[in-house]
């Protein structure tokens, strides 16, 4: 069947190695959503080092400074949010937990319907800007922590979490890959660079986050949320708002619009698509058959995320150390998860990307069978810390790889490709949260194995079909859905 139609693979350069020859496209053709002549999407490839002009580095430099300017905003609004919300589980057990449920619920909503309609209308930076402003609304709910308060804000942030990371993951695949162009560097490699520079900032606020929660040096095991003083509550409430209204005042004021690097060939058209078909596109995407094998694995990636937050630092760390040392291990989970965002870049470059998927999903079987069986107890206290260390290395993985993943097996479909990973990555997170208060810990760590299990099986199969060829393409040029692959429709 295989032989029927053209194969994906040799127009991804996702796939070759640094050594393979492939030929440069011409430095006007930047833009992966591009069309050729031809009717194929343009995917910059690769060759040796170039000898760059003036304004090419004065535009190299102009890249790398905004991936960092991106990366410091996300670390502002997430050293806020993120410490925020590994707490609530904690000390808003039932409100604080159903905010979060109702929030990845709007998450879902959002993911279907809002990206790419936003990214067209507002582009990549002023959509970043919007959303990060969402997330005030949580941290000012956080003064007066009610049900009526926690929800709505809960679902505001929703709405605007999804459009402010595709945004973001847009514009790091746009700009690396026309930085690989203008360095004459595998844009799979760019890419994974960038992601991992990113993370690198953002699993920081893990660590940044708790040095600013007074409640880490509370003496007492069993905080709520009425044990906290009010001036407590104020202070870390206001420096969590401040730091959230200072995140989309950064990316205005300094962040470049990705018009400023794009050069789209003289055919090349502005896309005139309605909303119908930019949801549309989104909806469809789902119908690729990358998309369905690597859909196990992008609810992992949510699960396991929301695992951390709501149960281990409830079920293990508060039970057992008590909710004065969340901070302090999340501190670890974090340092050791921002450390290794991005030094898995060079080691995937070094080894490929098989082998770091591999050792993510081994750490993490480990660590699910270790809390299977074990009983935390406060003489325990360097497993909390080796336990999230390591639950952080196996993160470091997930976070930096499978959006890099995305990037490169959607050439062109930046924006429905990361719609769709954001889709599959908020269900992770609102089963992990809804499952919080329903059931005991023992049936969520067999969850997580399940999820574990068959997300990296089906990674797997899209390296194997890679490795063999690629998918199959129609007459047109165009991948061929996996609807038509079983059942033969057109």
């Amino acid at each position: 069947m295989a032989d029927r139609g053209q194969k994906v693979a040799f127009n991804n350069p996702a796939f070759v190695q640094d050594d393979e020859p492939v030929q440069l496209h011409k430095h006007i053709q930047k833009d992966p959503d591009v069309v050729s002549r031809a009717g194929n999407p343009v995917t910059p490839g690769v060759a040796g080092p170039k000898v760059l002009t003036p304004e090419e580095k004065k535009e190299k430099f102009a890249i790398m400074k905004n991936i960092i300017i991106i990366s410091i905003a996300f670390t502002f609004l997430f050293t806020s949010y993120n410490s925020m919300s590994n707490l609530q589980s904690s000390i808003n057990k039932v409100d604080g937990t159903a905010a979060q449920t109702a929030l990845y619920a709007a998450f879902i909503f959002s993911c279907c319907f809002l990206p790419s309609w936003m990214i067209r209308r507002l582009h990549e930076k002023y959509t970043m800007a919007a959303c990060m402003l969402c997330y005030s609304t949580y941290m000012a709910a956080q003064f007066y922590p009610e049900i009526y308060t926690l929800v709505p804000t809960a679902v505001v942030v929703g709405l605007g979490a999804a459009p402010m990371w595709s945004a973001k993951c847009t514009y790091l695949t746009k700009v690396g890959t026309i930085y690989a162009d203008l360095v004459g560097v595998n844009s799979d490699v760019i890419i994974t660079r960038f992601f991992g520079i990113f993370f690198l900032f953002f699993q920081s606020t893990q660590r940044c986050g708790y040095h600013f929660c007074p409640w880490d040096s509370s003496s007492g095991d069993n905080n709520t949320a009425s044990d906290i003083p009010q001036w407590q509550r104020y202070t870390m409430s206001s420096i969590y708002l401040v730091l959230a209204l200072l995140s989309s005042l950064v990316v205005v004021l300094f962040v470049d619009p990705l018009s400023t690097f794009e050069r789209k060939s003289p055919d090349a058209t502005e896309d005139g698509e309605s909303t119908l078909q930019l949801l549309a596109k989104t909806f469809s995407h789902i119908r690729h058959p990358y998309q369905v094998f690597i859909i196990p694995i992008t609810i992992w990636s949510g699960l396991e995320q929301g695992f951390l937050s709501a149960d281990f630092t409830a079920a293990y760390v508060s039970c057992g150390l008590g909710v004065h040392m969340v901070g302090y291990v999340m501190i670890c989970y974090g340092l050791c998860d921002a450390v290794c965002s991005y030094s898995f870049s060079p080691l995937v470059k070094a080894v490929g990307r098989v082998p770091v998927f591999t050792l993510g999903a081994l750490i993490n079987l480990g660590v699910i069978i270790t809390l299977r069986f074990w009983t935390p107890t406060a003489d325990d206290l360097p497993v909390f810390f080796v336990l999230a260390g390591l639950w952080g290395v196996a993160d470091g993985v997930w976070q930096t790889q499978i959006n890099s993943l995305y990037g490169v097996i959607f050439p062109g479909e930046s924006e429905a490709a990361f719609s769709n990973y954001r889709l599959w990555e908020s269900t992770g997170f609102i089963i992990s949260y809804a499952c919080s208060t329903l059931i005991c810990i023992e049936p969520k760590v067999i969850i997580l194995l399940v999820f574990l299990v068959l997300g990296i099986l089906g990674y797997y199969v899209v390296e194997v079909l890679e490795k063999r060829g690629g998918l199959r393409k129609d007459g047109a040029g165009k991948v061929v859905y996996i609807d038509r692959l079983l059942f033969g429709r057109d």
